[in-house]
């Protein structure tokens, strides 16, 4: 049977398919799993605090049914189960689950034994006095609001968070394909160290973990060693060792027992206990001839192990450790959602510190504005109480004397705005007549004070920092408590960098944005001519724009186009395989969306005795102190001012004597002394390095040595070396801010230049096309011409592609074995370890 207006509508299953499943996962993450990193909460937990305080059950009020508050939260915010909210409340309140519980209940919640709670018929609760701090200022237009479920009411996006409750009570959560296990921390601790972000802007991990010592955890517990916890503070992801109290009592006939007093975090302590009981029973643990649990609420945990009089009371402790959850793992991921809970994001501690920080400030700034509106609307109505005042009784005649128009009237006859006539009209007569004017001029008076600071506060930051400052230094006085969990010395304790092997990586950066490193042996030497291995898969239209190697613990300094230069060790650029795209540098670097990294160098440490020379796309040229730029602030600093249309796009470290060449895109060259350069300060502008024809701009950038070659490759796969000297005259190098030399002759069959570097016969070169393939080759396979020659095909280049960069590495032996062409079959052989050093 058909139907003459039916329509059908053909999909494709695979599609329909992978767009339903990521709609649902992303229900999932925003919804429902994974907290915000501004108030640390998940939506349930979130919408059962506001539900609380809409519905007055705040600390200073009585407790109410838990039913009550579930209710509430099931039939306005959060249309799912009633056990799930109800776990979520309970978990709320219990204090070995929280570090500081955000709801105060009353009556049976659980206990660390695994008990359940009462039934919510039969509990009671109210909020925290803490969790008022979450929702103060919640009225005053703070934060962003969205309608619930069925459109009928509003529901805050986040809440105000006066502290930051991310790290205070920490957030756990399952999502579609990520996971989340941020730990406890002391509110002191924490505060003190957003205070410290907030008065040393570039304060580094040190400074922060001088504050943070690590997680603390409500069930104490002492943590093993510190390298697991800076892990996690500086990447996002860590393991930390968390062990049980114990102590050693002597009893009975020179017997001893171990008194546990203190577990894991989230260790269920009947479970323990039974699992004690069982590894005993079955032999596998050995010594121990009584096992009994002595805990009550006067003595508080008190597990007591005996062991036989023959027995080794280390030896049995350290199995139990071993074998038992008396010493666990707790796997930190601080995963949470940035961007307005748009993006799912593994944070380190000083990027969550910078974003509660980012929050704080827009909260106080919408708060400000709030009060100063609401401060100006109630001055204007005192400026028109004032004017009634000053003309009660012409007022009173004008109020008697009209019936339908008495406020036009007003209005017309005192040059009032609806507003204050309004407010005149409906005081009542016995009021308007008895107005005080002192008492008015010195409200109005107040006001406009208020109206004054709250301009300048506005108008501000570091006074509205300050604000920020005295808050949080106000609830940390008031909440903050000593630490509960114990940071023990492990004698082979070892810092981040130790857990993280070094070897040399090859980095890449695309010109759409996307970088990675993979380890440099993943690439080998070919002989001059061949056609490379795929090194990256690319989205269309995109291309390899950089190409450098350096160690896993190097500093890696990124230089954008708008001048700022950002600072991350290599193991912090997220590894990939030979053929991924890599990472967007959006989620490593805090670039804008019109800014994008156009030079890298690396390097161990920043002595004061070594330079940074810089040269732009329009020939100007700058040197700066490398020491200048030793900071880690996120944000990243500015390293050059640039004039409008020009961008940074070489950078080298020198020793202060170096001979600096610059090659154009047009095979022009110049070199001089950076001494002809003067050091500058970090926001000076430079000064003219070459002086360009028209349509000319600089591609490349080197410091110039004598016994090297320079290796010029064009975009058409040419290239040659030329003897330095031919650059440096016998009476030294040239003066800078003249056209140059012709460094190459550039004709429509070689095309121009697309890269230099200086090399010598002991490097290798890493050729790259703007279709993602890297040829390695010998520099000494290229032959030596004199600047103006042509150059020998270096690099065959399928139609359409071109060079787009360079990079020199150490020279590797060639094997026997050529390696085929990209993409062809029976390509496995992993590619080359360039070891790049600056030139």
């Amino acid at each position: 049977m058909t139907f003459p207006d039916q329509k059908i509508v053909e999909i494709n299953l695979e599609h329909e398919m992978q767009d339903a499943y990521i709609e649902y996962a992303m229900s999932v993450i925003v919804g429902r799993a994974l907290p915000d990193v501004r108030d640390g909460l998940k939506p349930v937990h979130r919408r059962i605090l506001y539900s609380m305080y809409e519905s007055g059950l705040t600390s200073d009020k009585a407790f109410k049914k838990s039913a009550t508050c579930v209710g509430d939260v099931l039939g306005k915010y959060h249309p799912h189960g009633d056990q799930s909210v109800y776990d979520a409340l309970v978990r709320l309140a219990q204090d070995f689950s929280m570090r500081y519980p955000l709801v105060d209940g009353h009556g049976n919640f659980g206990s660390v034994d695994g008990d359940p709670p009462a039934a919510y018929r039969y509990t009671e609760a109210r909020m925290a006095k803490i969790a008022n701090e979450m929702l103060r200022d919640i009225e005053k237009e703070t934060v962003d609001w969205d309608p619930n479920f069925d459109e009928s009411l509003k529901e805050p996006r986040v809440i105000p968070s006066r502290f930051p409750n991310l790290l205070v009570n920490g957030s756990s959560g399952i999502a579609v394909g990520m996971t989340t296990n941020i730990p406890p921390h002391n509110l002191r601790e924490v505060i003190d160290a957003t205070i410290c972000v907030l008065d040393n802007p570039e304060a580094e991990l040190d400074d922060l973990m001088e504050h943070i010592k690590g997680p603390d955890f409500p069930t104490k517990g002492i943590i093993m060693g510190r390298s697991g916890i800076r892990a996690a503070y500086a990447t996002g992801k860590g393991h930390i060792r968390v062990r049980a109290r114990t102590e050693m009592e002597e009893f009975g006939n020179n017997r001893t027992r171990i008194i546990v007093t203190e577990l894991p975090y989230q260790v269920n302590k009947s479970r323990l206990v039974e699992n004690i009981a069982d590894q005993v029973h079955d032999k596998r643990l050995e010594g121990i001839s009584g096992l009994r649990d002595e805990s009550d609420g006067k003595k508080g945990m008190r597990i007591v192990i005996e062991l036989k009089k023959d027995a080794n009371p280390q030896v049995v402790l350290n199995r139990l450790f071993a074998q038992t959850q008396m010493q666990t793992t707790f796997a930190i991921v601080m995963l949470a959602l940035v961007n307005n809970q748009k993006q799912p994001k593994i944070l380190t501690l000083r990027q969550i510190l910078d974003e509660y920080i980012a929050f704080q400030e827009e909260v106080i700034t919408r708060r400000t504005i709030f009060d100063r509106r609401k401060a100006e609307e109630r001055a204007h109505l005192l400026k028109g109480l004032l004017i009634a005042q000053d003309n009660i009784d012409e007022v009173i005649r004008i109020i008697r004397e009209s019936y339908d128009n008495a406020k036009e009237r007003l209005m017309e006859r005192f040059g009032l705005d609806e507003v204050q006539s309004q407010a005149i009209l409906d005081m009542q007569l016995k009021r308007l007549q008895g107005l005080e004017k002192e008492k008015l001029e010195a409200e109005y008076a107040e006001l406009m004070k208020k109206i004054a600071y709250y301009n300048d506060l506005l108008s501000n930051e570091q006074m509205l920092r300050g604000v920020l400052k005295e808050e949080l230094t106000e609830i940390r006085n008031k909440y903050g408590d000593e630490r509960k969990t114990e940071i023990g010395f492990v004698e082979d304790d070892i810092d981040i960098e130790d857990l993280i092997e070094e070897e040399e990586c090859v980095f890449t950066l695309t010109s759409a944005g996307y970088i990675k490193r993979l380890p440099a042996s993943t690439y080998r030497a070919q002989r001059r001519g061949g056609k490379g291995i795929s090194a990256q898969t690319l989205k269309e239209e995109d291309m390899v724009e950089t190409v450098f190697t350096a160690s896993t613990h190097d500093f890696i300094l990124f230089f954008t186009n708008k001048g700022r230069v950002h600072r991350k060790k290599g193991y912090q650029i997220p590894e990939a395989g030979r053929t991924a795209k890599g990472t967007n540098i959006v989620n490593v670097l805090p670039v804008e969306s019109d800014e994008k990294v156009t030079a890298m160098i690396h390097l161990r440490e920043f002595p004061e005795d070594r330079y940074l020379v810089m040269v732009t796309r329009n020939g100007t040229v700058k040197r700066l102190q490398l020491s200048s730029i030793n900071t880690a602030r996120k944000a990243g600093i500015r390293c050059i001012t640039l004039d409008e249309g020009d961008e940074l796009i070489a950078v080298r470290e020198t020793d202060g004597e170096q001979a600096v060449l610059i090659v154009t895109h047009e095979g022009m060259a110049i070199c001089f002394k950076e001494t002809d350069v003067r050091c500058m300060g970090r926001d000076a502008y430079g000064v003219r390095g070459i002086k360009l024809r028209d349509g000319d701009y600089v591609v490349a950038a080197a410091r110039a040595k004598r016994d090297h070659q320079v290796l010029m490759i064009t975009e058409n796969g040419f290239g040659k070396r030329t003897e330095m000297d031919e650059y440096i005259r016998a009476d030294g190098p040239q003066n800078r801010g003249g056209y140059g030399l012709k460094g190459y002759q550039v004709t429509d069959k070689t095309g121009p230049i697309a890269a230099m570097k200086v090399v010598n016969e002991n490097d290798d070169i890493l050729i790259i096309s703007d279709d993602g393939t890297i040829i390695r080759t010998h520099a000494v396979g290229i032959n030596v011409y004199s600047r103006t020659a042509q150059g020998v095909k270096v690099m065959n280049l399928s139609e359409g592609v071109k060079v787009i960069s360079i990079a020199r590495t150490e020279r590797e032996e060639e094997e026997e074995t050529v390696l085929p062409p990209a993409g062809e079959e029976g390509e496995s052989a992993p590619e080359a370890a360039p070891q790049e050093t600056e030139e």
